[in-house]
């Protein structure tokens, strides 16, 4: 009986495997039931910073252990720039597969030999802003900057950067210091763009800044982000990112009284890279999970989490294109450029916006 009972647990555990070595629906891409099978020899993905709040990706995580079973996925929150210190902490023994953070965290992780030179499916649909020369880091998703409007608070709905100059908007604009944060810096270069800059000459964009501050029409600037009292009714124009205004919109409660708009001379869109983790223990998981999310599954997931995808001709459902129409006058960042120029950014803030100037 201990024999047949023994058999019978074997019998199990291998049609256990053989299901978890299949597929559940056609391949999203060449290749990717071999390398799912290869994957499966590791066992697990460990993903660094990517929060399940943020962008979507608690929905991302069970989606990909869903379609690839036997194939767990481990992940961190800690920040872009901590996630650089953490890998290069670990460079001789690394611990994570993959590694994700704004683009600039990218590139200084690219600079410090962490990360391995590879290409994800859809790599070649990308902007050339999107994707690193050498293969070592690409765009998932970006964020564009946009108006939040409390409509409870603003008459007027503002639908451009030279809008936010008229008297109407007294004391009513918050945005975050360009010096500090990553937000900051990318607003500013959106403001450039919409007042005749670009990611070479940065510094329209610090001029109109200071405008609105001379005007009076601004109520703050903040260090960190304001989310929580742009969602309590304490701030009746911010100038962030989209995806924080249609969360605000759709998810926690402001409905109609919460406008988004991607102001209409120009904006840009900030970009979020992923990398290959160079000697990460479990490659073949990290290419596969790298791979789901350049998928249109992946990427169809991003858009429900509020941010834009970073392939092209990804479809966007009805239900969500209304929320994020077309924006033709948003411009990739090309974050190698803008951070060239970033003393120019501190610099001039500090001088035109402190000095009064």
């Amino acid at each position: 009986m201990k024999r047949i009972c023994a058999a019978i647990l074997v019998c199990l555990v291998f049609a256990a495997a053989a299901a978890a070595g299949q597929l559940p629906a056609p391949e999203l891409y060449p290749g990717e039931q071999e390398l799912y099978e290869k994957a499966l020899t590791e066992g697990m993905v460990v993903s660094f910073d990517t929060g399940p709040t943020w962008a979507n990706w608690g929905a991302l995580f069970k989606a990909f252990e869903k379609r690839y079973e036997g194939i767990s996925l481990v992940y961190n929150d800690i920040g872009s720039g901590a996630t650089v210190v953490a890998l290069e902490k670990a460079r001789r023994r690394p611990q994570a597969d993959t590694a994700y953070y704004f683009a600039q965290s990218a590139i200084d992780a690219k600079a410090k030999g962490l990360v391995e030179s590879w290409a994800p499916i859809n790599f070649e649909k990308l902007p050339p802003a999107f994707r690193d020369s050498d293969k070592q880091w690409f765009i998932c998703h970006q964020l564009v900057v946009a108006f939040l409007v409390n409509k409870k608070l603003v008459k007027n709905v503002p639908a451009s950067w030279a809008d936010l100059l008229k008297p109407e908007y007294k004391n009513s604009i918050v945005y975050l210091d360009p010096r500090s944060t990553g937000q900051g810096q990318v607003l500013t270069f959106g403001a450039a763009y919409g007042n005749g800059g670009s990611v070479e000459d940065p510094l329209p964009g610090v001029e109109y800044l200071a405008k609105l501050h001379r005007a009076g029409n601004i109520q703050r600037v903040e260090g960190t982000t304001p989310y929580a009292k742009f969602i309590k009714g304490e701030i009746p124009v911010w100038i962030a990112y989209e995806g924080d205004g249609l969360k605000a919109k759709l998810t926690d409660g402001m409905g109609d009284d919460c406008a988004v708009v991607i102001p209409r001379e120009a904006s840009v869109s900030a970009p979020y890279a992923e990398s290959l983790v160079k000697g990460g223990p479990n490659p073949n998981a990290g290419k596969l999970w790298l791979n789901f999310m350049m998928s249109s599954a992946g990427q169809q997931l991003f858009v429900e989490g509020f941010v834009r995808p970073s392939v092209p001709d990804v479809n966007i459902p009805d239900g969500m294109r209304r929320h994020m129409p077309d924006a033709p006058q948003v411009v990739p960042l090309d974050i190698i450029k803008s951070a060239k120029v970033k003393t120019l950014i501190d610099e001039g803030w500090t001088r035109l916006v402190l000095g009064g100037k």
